[in-house]
């Protein structure tokens, strides 16, 4: 029996395989590309900018509409709460008040303080003052407000500056979808600053911003764990200048551990305005229900305030 050489075989098997359609199928590949035009920076120029911007803001005082939804997969279903008025103080390096009004009546929905480290929550309609440490979290579906930690609130308003001290940066060119004017979705380049932190247990992947190449602004923010879990995903839109500050007037604000979304359209905005102590002072209301929250399960709520 004669066999053919290997080089041979191959050569006939190019020739035969053309010939028999039923061997192989040709589609095309559409490629959905934005047709924006985009613009470029190196690293150095957006963590420049980055820091320049948060240098700029010492203080903050806003108006805004709050939209909140609650629920995921891991409840099951979405629950879409009424838009409400709000109110937000922050000074840094760590204080933040926000205050939710009722619709219509507008009296107190909830009233929020923290100073970086604690922070107290108190909710009128439930009669209830919340107490706690910022990284003391909670996953209770049934008291969906208790989950909301003001630190959240503060780190996707004030993009921090890049600490070279216990941080370090590095740019990615990567694509993301987008909505184009005819409103379809479409691939479009951004770059992505990732900023690698020292923590208590080695280095990790602390946040990952996401800068548009059509204006070269922060549109989102991802915020992750120490254990590399996703916490925050904050989404920026509409830009406006506010005394020399690019801020944006929609801010968008996704915990998917604790299934929670908040939406801050902004109002009205004043930066660095004096902001004294007594803004950011809230003391428990008698015959409220309090519970602490970096106590254990069984002894977090003690009826009503012992004063």
């Amino acid at each position: 029996m004669h066999i053919l050489p290997r080089h041979r075989a191959l050569f006939i098997l190019l020739i035969v395989l053309p010939l028999t359609g039923c061997l192989f199928r040709s589609r095309r590949v559409e490629r959905q590309l934005s047709t924006a035009p985009l613009k470029a920076a190196t690293q150095a120029e957006l963590i420049e900018y980055l820091n320049s911007q948060a240098a700029r803001i010492k203080s903050l005082q806003a108006t805004v509409d709050i939209d909140t939804s609650v629920g995921g997969v891991k409840k099951g279903k979405v629950t879409d709460y009424q838009q409400i008025r709000g109110y937000i103080l922050l000074r840094k390096p760590a204080m933040l008040r926000m205050i939710g009004l009722l619709p219509i009546v507008r009296n107190k929905a909830f009233d929020m303080v923290s100073d970086g480290r604690d922070f107290k929550l108190w909710i009128p309609p439930k009669n209830r003052f919340v107490t706690g440490r910022n990284d003391v979290e909670t996953h209770n579906p049934q008291q969906p407000m208790e989950n909301l930690r003001p630190q959240h609130i503060y780190e996707a308003l004030i993009l921090r500056e890049v600490d070279p001290s216990n941080e370090i940066a590095v740019m990615q060119n990567s694509v993301e979808i987008v909505t184009d004017g005819k409103n379809h979705q479409v691939q479009q380049a951004d770059y992505e600053i990732e900023v690698i932190r020292r923590g208590d247990r080695g280095w990790f992947l602390s946040r990952k911003i996401i800068f548009s190449r059509t204006d070269l602004l922060p549109h989102r923010q991802f915020v992750f764990d120490q254990d590399g879990n996703l916490a925050t995903d904050s989404r920026y839109e509409g830009y406006k200048d506010y005394d020399g500050v690019n801020f944006p007037s929609q801010i968008e604000i996704w915990r998917p551990q604790e299934e929670y979304d908040i939406t801050l359209t902004i109002v009205k905005l004043q930066l660095n305005e004096p902001l004294p102590d007594d803004k950011f002072a809230l003391d428990q209301p008698p015959g409220a229900q309090i519970v602490h929250l970096d106590q254990p399960q069984a002894s977090r709520v003690n009826g009503t305030d012992p004063k």
